[in-house]
Order: C-alpha cells, then sequence, then structure tokens
C-alpha cells in the first residue's frame, strides 16, 4: 500500500464544541507505534471524521454540525491548510468516505448520503445530490426515523455502501447520471442499531458492528451483483450489562485473522478471531480501552499497532499487537481532547 509523501503521518479528529483541537496531525514512529503532534488547526467546527486523497496530498473532513458541511485541506507540509470554503452537506454528517470522484459523507441527523464531486485538483464541487434514506425502528429514542451513521466503497470500488442505525439497516448504493441510486437495502435485525461495517481483506465478508446491542453481524458479501447477505449474529461482550453500552467502531486484521470492536460504555477493546472463512468470528477478550469513552479505533498498516481515540478523557492511546493472539497491549498515549477519529498517512 503506497502513501506517497506523506508515509509516517495520522491525522486525528476531534470536537471543538467540546474542547477538541480541530485536526491533528501527529508523526508516527512505524515501530513503536509512538505519536508526536507536529501541529493543530481548527479551520473548521468538529472535524469528526477524516478521510485522505488516493495520492495522500489533500484530507478531507467533515464538520459535524448541525447545519453540516465538507472540508478539503491540502497536505503540503505538517499542517493542513484549508482548500477553499467547505461546501454543505445533510445535517450532522458523522463519516464520509471517497468512491467513483466523489467524497460521499453519512449525514445522521438528516439520515441522508451526500455525494460531492471532485474536481481534478482534488478541491470539491458543489455537492451532487443527496440520497435520503426513509424508514425507522423499535427504538423510542433512537430510532424514530433514519440516521446514516456510515458511509464507505466496497472492496472493487463499485459499490457505495450506507449504515443505518436509524433503519437497522444497509444500502448499497452506485453513482448514475442522476447522482447516487439505490440498489438494495437489507435489512438487519430490529432494534440492532448497526453503526459502522468493515470488510474482510478478502472482499467477500462483512462484519457490521451495533450500537444499540453489543453484537456483530457477519454478512457474505458479493461484489458481482452488490449483494449482501446477513449470516449471524455474536456478542461483542462477554458480560451484557444493563442498559445501553454504546459499541461505536470496527476494524480488521490486515491478514484477516483477527477483528477489533470498541465499546464506549464498557471502555474496552473487544478481541475476536475470525476462521479460515471468516463467518465465525469468536470472542477471545476484552482489554481496556486505555481511556474512557473509545469513540475510534484504527489499525496501523502494519497490523502491529492499534490506536484508540477515547473521546472523554481525551487521548489517543496506542497498543503493541500479539502476532499469535490479536490482543492489544498499551504501548503509550497523547493528550487530544475530545478525539473521534485516527487515520494515517
Amino acid at each position: 500500500m503506497g502513501y506517497g509523501n506523506r508515509a509516517g503521518r495520522a491525522y486525528i479528529g476531534s470536537f471543538t464544541a467540546a474542547g477538541g483541537l480541530g485536526i491533528l496531525t501527529a508523526a508516527v514512529d512505524e515501530d513503536t507505534g509512538a505519536l508526536t503532534v507536529l501541529s493543530t488547526t481548527d479551520a473548521v467546527a468538529d472535524p469528526s471524521y477524516l478521510a485522505l486523497s488516493p495520492t495522500g496530498d489533500t484530507l478531507y473532513a467533515v464538520s459535524e454540525t448541525s447545519d453540516g458541511a465538507l472540508a478539503a485541506y491540502c497536505l503540503e507540509g505538517d499542517k493542513p491548510e484549508l482548500a477553499g470554503r467547505p461546501v454543505p452537506v445533510g445535517s450532522a454528517p458523522t463519516h464520509l468516505a471517497l468512491y467513483d470522484g466523489h467524497v460521499l459523507t453519512a449525514n445522521y441527523r438528516s439520515g441522508s448520503v451526500t455525494a460531492v464531486p471532485l474536481r481534478p485538483d482534488g478541491g470539491l464541487a458543489a455537492p451532487a445530490g443527496e440520497l435520503c434514506h426513509t424508514g425507522s425502528g423499535p427504538h423510542p429514542q433512537r430510532q424514530q426515523g433514519p440516521h446514516a451513521h456510515q458511509v464507505l466503497a466496497d472492496p472493487s470500488g463499485r459499490w457505495a455502501v450506507s449504515v443505518d442505525l436509524g433503519t437497522d439497516s444497509v444500502r448499497v448504493c452506485a453513482l448514475g447520471d442522476d447522482g447516487l441510486r439505490l440498489h438494495r437495502e437489507v435489512a438487519l435485525r430490529p432494534g440492532s442499531g448497526p453503526r459502522h461495517l468493515v470488510f474482510h481483506p478478502r472482499g467477500d465478508r462483512a462484519y457490521v458492528l451495533n450500537e444499540l446491542t453489543p453484537t456483530l453481524t457477519v454478512c457474505a458479501w458479493d461484489a458481482d451483483d452488490g449483494t449482501l447477505k446477513p449470516l449471524g449474529e455474536v456478542s461483542v461482550l462477554v458480560d451484557v450489562p444493563d442498559g445501553d453500552v454504546y459499541p461505536s467502531e470496527v476494524v480488521v486484521a490486515p491478514d484477516g485473522r483477527f477483528l477489533w470492536t470498541a465499546t464506549r460504555g464498557a471502555d474496552v477493546i473487544s478481541v475476536l478471531t475470525l476462521d479460515e472463512a471468516g463467518d465465525a468470528p469468536r470472542l477471545a477478550a476484552t482489554v481496556s480501552c486505555g481511556g474512557h469513552w473509545p469513540r475510534d479505533l484504527a489499525i496501523a498498516p502494519s497490523g502491529r499497532h492499534l490506536y484508540a481515540a477515547n473521546e472523554r478523557s481525551g487521548d489517543v492511546t496506542w497498543f503493541t499487537v500479539d502476532h499469535d493472539t490479536g490482543l492489544p497491549r498499551k504501548s503509550g498515549s497523547i493528550e487530544a481532547p475530545a478525539a473521534s477519529c485516527v487515520i494515517f498517512g
């Protein structure tokens, strides 16, 4: 995997409304996993989730505010510089992804996905349309309407997949002449509250982490016809407490042997082992996230280090991953107020 001249960098998003510094740029020691903060920028409010261009020279960030916006940054030095004015998207965007010459944003409050075309220089054009989700779920407070929480491209690059917590479903989409169009909607268990999805490195399995119940839904994925088929559901906690525990993120090891999830209410990282087929994740252990309220997990490209963005304790903690067991061992942390995500470039 190539990272151009941005190798050895990490970018950390945060909530400025909660005391965050905006976007932090950090140097990464690829041997130890250690982070060293190089710069911060608060050019936009609440840059809660980030994504890099394929060339690694442009950084994109959602502004998770009630108005909702998408921003692009130039990465010529160690401090990202805002490249043009942010463009409006749906309300409270929580996630974004690059797909077919566009940046897509998942807009939680408006329950939609916005497609923003990219200019040849990597800058943002005017939005090209919004795909509005419809539906609801049985949870009386959290599922009164659609809440798109994540959008990402599938490994083949042919499809965009959006995960909706409010409608207990995953939507498979594609870009057409009239903008983003729905290919099919896949129903998950009512009340599960799907939050985030990750694909197996092999590309034929997907794992959906549910927020309203601490479970992982295993799915078969067929990129030829854009079909997602639920196969089963497993718990990500040994003992499930009463009330909400708010699972947040799921990542898979680059070699496909392990899967990790974060649960905010329990302040833990769960380690699941994957069989060769990837159909039967097995909960092996849970370990402390190293802080409080782990909103995001990220695996280093090497697979040797795992990072937790602990929102309420205001830090990013890194762990060394045991090659044989997948168990993460805390190795260090940096201060990062209201941290919300970590990506590598």
